[in-house]
């Protein structure tokens, strides 16, 4: 159960705290019961009354780190089951499994898809390194896998090959994925020793949560769950329970960040990996492992990440700027759009299928679409003709024809005021039109 404010009251000091201005303390004690202040705001509260409040207060979900460097990433620290809630904290993470037969074929691969939308970079993060019995062909793989930078995946369950690994690869901090009901203390030591994650798996949900226990009884914490591969129904149900019982339960024996292998729940059939890693970057992969992935397949899986591991509140926005498309260059006619992402990428798309060359401009709009920046009064003649003047755009760009949305022509003659020299040119009204728009389009 979580504490309430009267149980941390209980705990807290009785002295006057310069944070809360309360001199019980009762106030601090609520503020920390609601998550809105940390417990090591209070400078009176006592060591030990931080470790026991500590692991209490902490999200019934824990946080976890692996890899390093660049490559370190943060698993877990949810608070809540359902994005409109509360934001979800930690996005969901890609991997491609290899094996020793596949290794020179996929690795390869891996390298392709890697860009960047809306600031953030996609690419595949981790690389799953699957051990099929061979000692010395599974540390030949994971050399293999090390070359690429990416943070690994150590799927091996014999102590053997798994200590000879981790003496290669505990620099980066991999994921040790093996443990189950019958070698989970061998495992427990080993990832202790290298200071790596545990990844934990079970026949059953009942025997993985018995795994899980036994290995907190031996001190450690630092784990993750693999939700199983017995079959897509089972995996499905056993991601959801674990995080119900997390969460809702507020059982901490379940409260860790989970492994989904779609390699194994759909092997050969990369159309149904791709369905299925939509489903759980949803419904609740932390890790989710695939046999592959295409550049096609990336594309809307990384932007359905996007769109779910973002503050509801706070819009997608692209980067103010000049956006050439099509090989153009300063004698290329110029267009603006508002900086909402899904505006800017709807735009850009049908510029890009016209072929035409055009410098897309984008101003800071708020993050809102065209009409409602409009309205809110952050598109107007001002602002455009502000952003024009401020990035330098006639120095960079010779050609002084603008193009303009349709939905706010009435802007035309006040930018021609503000933009002496110019051409404004008003488009279309609707993103589908723009291809036909652009090839008729004639301009001095």
């Amino acid at each position: 159960m979580a504490l309430k404010g009267l149980d941390i009251f209980k705990l807290s000091p009785k002295t006057n705290c310069k944070e809360c201005g309360n001199p019980t303390c009762m106030a601090f004690a609520m503020k920390v019961a609601q998550g809105a202040i940390g417990l090591d705001k209070c400078p009176h509260m006592s060591a030990d009354a931080l470790e026991k409040l500590g692991e209490a207060t902490a999200p019934p979900m824990k946080t976890i780190k692996i890899g390093s460097g660049e490559a370190e990433y943060t698993l877990g620290g949810e608070t809540v089951l359902f994005r409109h809630e509360k934001t979800f904290v930690s996005k969901s993470l890609y991997g491609v499994t290899v094996c020793p037969g596949c290794a020179d074929t996929v690795l390869p691969e891996i390298k392709t898809v890697d860009y960047v939308r809306i600031g953030e970079r996609m690419f595949v993060e981790l690389v799953n390194v699957e051990y099929a019995g061979d000692k010395d062909q599974f540390i030949d793989t994971v050399k293999k896998a090390q070359g690429l930078g990416r943070t690994l995946i150590l799927e091996v369950s014999d102590p053997a090959a798994a200590a000879a690994a981790l003496e290669l690869t505990k620099d980066g901090k991999p994921v040790l994925n093996g443990a189950n009901e019958s070698n989970f203390k061998e495992m427990s030591a080993l990832a202790v020793k290298f200071g790596v994650v545990l990844g934990v798996s079970g026949k059953s949900l009942d025997s993985l949560y018995d795994t899980v226990a036994a290995i907190e009884g031996l001190g450690n914490k630092n784990l993750v769950i693999d939700v199983g591969s017995a079959s897509i129904k089972d995996a499905f149900a056993n991601a959801v329970q674990i995080r119900r019982a997390a969460l809702k339960d507020q059982d901490r024996s379940f409260g860790y960040p989970s492994i989904v292998n779609l390699a194994k729940l759909a092997p050969n059939d990369t159309v149904l990996q791709s369905a299925l890693a939509s489903l759980f970057t949803m419904k609740y992969g932390s890790i989710i492992i695939m046999s592959g992935m295409s550049y096609a397949q990336a594309l809307p899986l990384y932007g359905l990440r996007q769109n779910i591991f973002t503050d509801p509140q706070k819009p997608m926005k692209v980067e103010p700027g000049i956006y050439p498309l099509n090989g153009a260059d300063e004698n290329s006619v110029c267009a603006t759009t508002v900086d909402f992402a899904l505006s800017y990428f709807v735009v850009s798309g049908e510029l890009e299928r016209s072929g035409v060359p055009v410098n897309l401009l984008i101003s800071d709009a708020g993050g809102y679409s065209v009409l409602t920046a409009w309205a809110a009064g952050k598109l107007s003649a001002s602002s455009v003709a502000k952003f024009i003047k401020e990035a330098n755009i006639e120095e960079k760009i010779k050609n002084r024809n603008l193009i303009i949305p349709g939905k706010v022509a009435v802007l035309k003659g006040e930018l021609e005021e503000s933009l002496p020299g110019w051409k404004i040119i008003v488009g279309t009204n609707e993103a589908v039109a723009v291809v036909k728009f652009l090839k008729e389009l004639k301009v001095s």
